[in-house]
Protein backbone atom coordinates (compact mmCIF):
# COMPACT_ATOMS: atom_id res chain seq x y z
CA UNK A 1 0.00 0.00 0.00
CA UNK A 2 1.38 3.13 -1.29
CA UNK A 3 0.45 6.77 0.32
CA UNK A 4 -1.97 8.56 -2.28
CA UNK A 5 -2.18 12.38 -1.71
CA UNK A 6 -4.16 15.32 -3.81
CA UNK A 7 -3.53 18.85 -3.10
CA UNK A 8 -4.96 22.11 -4.80
CA UNK A 9 -5.07 25.84 -3.62
CA UNK A 10 -6.73 28.98 -4.09
CA UNK A 11 -6.02 32.96 -3.19
CA UNK A 12 -8.84 34.21 -1.80
CA UNK A 13 -9.66 38.61 -1.24
CA UNK A 14 -10.70 37.97 2.49
CA UNK A 15 -8.19 38.30 5.85
CA UNK A 16 -6.89 34.77 6.93
CA UNK A 17 -8.97 35.05 10.19
CA UNK A 18 -12.14 35.00 8.15
CA UNK A 19 -11.21 32.09 5.75
CA UNK A 20 -10.43 30.34 8.67
CA UNK A 21 -13.70 30.76 10.57
CA UNK A 22 -15.50 30.09 7.35
CA UNK A 23 -13.60 26.57 6.83
CA UNK A 24 -13.85 25.62 10.07
CA UNK A 25 -18.03 26.58 10.48
CA UNK A 26 -19.41 23.11 9.68
CA UNK A 27 -22.89 24.05 11.12
CA UNK A 28 -23.40 26.99 8.96
CA UNK A 29 -20.49 27.65 5.89
CA UNK A 30 -19.65 24.34 5.02
CA UNK A 31 -22.15 22.97 3.71
CA UNK A 32 -22.78 25.52 1.10
CA UNK A 33 -19.94 25.31 -0.22
CA UNK A 34 -19.48 21.66 -0.52
CA UNK A 35 -19.46 20.46 -4.72
CA UNK A 36 -22.08 17.87 -6.03
CA UNK A 37 -19.92 15.08 -4.84
CA UNK A 38 -21.03 15.69 -0.84
CA UNK A 39 -23.97 13.20 -0.06
CA UNK A 40 -25.83 13.05 3.43
CA UNK A 41 -24.15 16.17 5.08
CA UNK A 42 -24.85 15.85 8.51
CA UNK A 43 -23.09 17.62 11.82
CA UNK A 44 -22.98 15.15 14.63
CA UNK A 45 -21.04 16.85 17.13
CA UNK A 46 -20.41 20.39 17.64
CA UNK A 47 -20.43 22.68 14.51
CA UNK A 48 -17.41 25.01 14.73
CA UNK A 49 -13.77 24.60 14.91
CA UNK A 50 -12.49 21.79 16.83
CA UNK A 51 -14.34 19.00 18.71
CA UNK A 52 -16.28 18.81 15.64
CA UNK A 53 -18.08 15.44 14.38
CA UNK A 54 -19.35 15.85 10.87
CA UNK A 55 -19.96 13.29 8.37
CA UNK A 56 -20.82 12.76 4.89
CA UNK A 57 -20.98 10.62 2.06
CA UNK A 58 -17.96 11.49 -0.89
CA UNK A 59 -18.82 10.45 -4.44
CA UNK A 60 -15.70 10.77 -6.20
CA UNK A 61 -17.16 9.14 -9.26
CA UNK A 62 -19.82 7.04 -10.24
CA UNK A 63 -19.01 3.99 -8.87
CA UNK A 64 -16.84 4.93 -5.78
CA UNK A 65 -17.80 6.27 -2.62
CA UNK A 66 -16.52 7.02 0.51
CA UNK A 67 -18.31 7.22 3.91
CA UNK A 68 -16.79 9.86 5.76
CA UNK A 69 -16.94 10.16 9.63
CA UNK A 70 -14.55 13.08 10.23
CA UNK A 71 -13.19 14.60 13.64
CA UNK A 72 -11.89 18.18 13.10
CA UNK A 73 -9.02 19.68 14.99
CA UNK A 74 -8.00 23.06 14.70
CA UNK A 75 -4.23 24.39 14.96
CA UNK A 76 -3.32 27.84 14.56
CA UNK A 77 -3.79 28.47 10.69
CA UNK A 78 -4.56 24.71 9.93
CA UNK A 79 -8.00 22.76 10.13
CA UNK A 80 -7.49 19.41 9.97
CA UNK A 81 -10.10 16.70 9.24
CA UNK A 82 -9.14 12.79 10.09
CA UNK A 83 -11.76 10.55 9.14
CA UNK A 84 -13.09 7.56 11.80
CA UNK A 85 -13.79 5.18 9.37
CA UNK A 86 -10.31 5.18 6.94
CA UNK A 87 -6.73 6.78 6.58
CA UNK A 88 -7.84 9.35 5.26
CA UNK A 89 -6.77 12.91 6.54
CA UNK A 90 -7.43 16.33 5.44
CA UNK A 91 -6.16 19.53 5.61
CA UNK A 92 -6.64 22.92 5.42
CA UNK A 93 -4.03 25.69 5.82
CA UNK A 94 -5.04 29.36 5.86
CA UNK A 95 -2.32 31.80 5.16
CA UNK A 96 -1.57 35.38 4.61
CA UNK A 97 -0.74 36.18 1.00
CA UNK A 98 -0.75 40.07 -0.58
CA UNK A 99 -4.24 41.95 0.53
CA UNK A 100 -5.90 38.34 1.16
CA UNK A 101 -5.31 34.77 2.09
CA UNK A 102 -4.10 31.31 0.24
CA UNK A 103 -5.72 28.45 0.78
CA UNK A 104 -3.92 25.15 0.33
CA UNK A 105 -6.00 21.73 0.90
CA UNK A 106 -4.37 18.72 0.91
CA UNK A 107 -6.20 15.13 1.26
CA UNK A 108 -4.08 11.98 1.89
CA UNK A 109 -4.94 8.24 2.55
CA UNK A 110 -3.34 4.57 2.26
CA UNK A 111 -3.93 3.05 -0.99
CA UNK A 112 -4.08 -0.32 -1.84
CA UNK A 113 -1.73 -2.64 -3.28
CA UNK A 114 -1.24 -4.14 -6.59
CA UNK A 115 -2.48 -3.11 -9.37
CA UNK A 116 -5.90 -1.71 -8.26
CA UNK A 117 -3.32 0.66 -6.15
CA UNK A 118 -1.72 1.67 -8.82
CA UNK A 119 -4.48 2.73 -10.73
CA UNK A 120 -5.72 4.31 -7.68
CA UNK A 121 -2.39 6.32 -7.37
CA UNK A 122 -2.29 7.71 -11.01
CA UNK A 123 -5.80 8.38 -11.22
CA UNK A 124 -7.58 9.10 -7.68
CA UNK A 125 -5.32 12.40 -6.69
CA UNK A 126 -6.65 14.24 -10.05
CA UNK A 127 -10.36 13.30 -9.58
CA UNK A 128 -9.98 14.68 -5.71
CA UNK A 129 -8.09 18.12 -7.16
CA UNK A 130 -11.36 18.82 -9.14
CA UNK A 131 -13.29 18.18 -5.88
CA UNK A 132 -11.30 20.37 -4.04
CA UNK A 133 -10.81 23.04 -6.23
CA UNK A 134 -14.93 23.15 -6.41
CA UNK A 135 -15.08 23.21 -3.14
CA UNK A 136 -12.14 26.09 -2.96
CA UNK A 137 -13.64 28.20 -5.74
CA UNK A 138 -17.25 27.73 -3.78
CA UNK A 139 -15.30 29.44 -0.59
CA UNK A 140 -14.17 31.90 -2.54
CA UNK A 141 -17.09 33.22 -4.13
CA UNK A 142 -18.83 33.13 -0.94
CA UNK A 143 -16.31 35.13 0.90
CA UNK A 144 -15.88 37.71 -2.06
CA UNK A 145 -19.34 38.75 -2.60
Amino acid sequence: MGQVTASAAIQINAAPEAVSAALADYANVREGILPENYRDYRVDEGGNGSGTVVHWILQATEKRKRDVLADVTVAGDTITETDRNSTMVTTYRVTAEGTGSRVETTTSWKGAGGIGGFFEKTFAPKGLNRIQTALLTNLKQRLES
